[in-house]
């Protein structure tokens, strides 16, 4: 299915449109990959939970057409598990932002990796806590300026990608707002991977990371993504040299181990069996 079949005005409440997103920010772009990855698996929208925490992207919960859940700061995944123990049916979408997922949600990031339970997670990394004065996240390179970092942020930054492996994530992948048509697969198979899922998605914020960074325009953003990336096939051939500075995108991480809900479920039918014996 090519993006120009795939029916926008049935998967958004278009009352809520134009958006408030910034002119040139890259979450409309991601959430539009989502929305055709939601198309071409054929989704029945009314059998989606789309949860999300605080910040710009997490805006993206007002404007879809499902079950959505707008929550607080950093605890959009311990909602979403929530909401899948209590609807295993529900196929759960969480969008997170690198602040919202990484800093105050870094501790909730991790166990559900570790749980491994079948939700997809989406991370807009625009690299800025864009909402709120463009203060440093966990992923502004370093070096790089923020109003919190006026001389440059000296802490390393989290990479997402190899965290979420590390933590027990059973598919991991990483695009970019430039690359949406390479974006949206990622996502389409994140959400058929029976296990948890975190796609990165890199985005870009021409208001506060952007304008402090010498990327002044939406197009100086995009084409930084386009340059800065390489895909994990190429880099397997690649020196150490040859890789410093680059970010690489694709499929990261797919492996299989026992998910969490189906788990849980054997449990509870054991614990059910006890009682009856008794």
């Amino acid at each position: 299915m090519s993006p120009k079949s795939v029916d926008y005005a049935n998967l958004l409440r278009t009352q809520y449109i134009p958006h408030i997103w910034c002119p040139g920010c890259g979450h409309g772009i991601i959430l539009k990959a989502v929305l055709r990855a939601v198309e071409r698996l054929g989704l029945d929208k009314n059998k989606i939970a789309f949860v999300s925490g605080i910040g710009c992207s997490s805006r993206a919960v007002g404007y879809v057409d499902f079950n959505t859940l707008h929550t607080t700061h950093g605890r959009a995944l311990a909602f979403a598990t929530g909401v899948k123990v209590a609807r295993p049916d529900l196929h759960v979408i969480v969008v997170s932002g690198d602040g919202d997922a990484l800093a105050i949600g870094g501790n909730h990031f991790i166990h559900a990796c570790r749980r491994n339970i079948d939700m997809t997670l989406i991370v807009f990394n625009n690299y800025i806590y864009g909402m709120t004065g463009g203060q440093y996240s966990p992923t502004t390179p370093e070096g790089s300026f923020a109003s919190t970092a006026p001389f440059g942020s000296v802490e390393p930054p989290f990479d997402v990608c190899n965290l979420a492996i590390a933590a027990g994530a059973t598919y991991v992948a990483r695009g970019t707002a430039y690359s949406t048509a390479q974006l949206d697969k990622y996502v389409e198979k994140g959400i058929q991977n029976p296990g948890f899922s975190v796609i990165e998605a890199l985005s870009q914020c021409p208001t506060y990371y952007g304008r402090k960074n010498k990327l002044r325009t939406p197009v100086d953003n995009l084409k930084w993504q386009k340059d800065v990336v390489v895909s994990a096939a190429k880099a397997k051939d690649m020196t150490p040299d040859q890789l410093a500075g680059k970010i690489q995108v694709g499929e990261l991480h797919h492996g299989t181990r026992p998910e969490f809900i189906r788990t849980y479920q054997t449990i509870i039918q054991r614990a059910k069996d006890a009682a009856l014996a008794e």
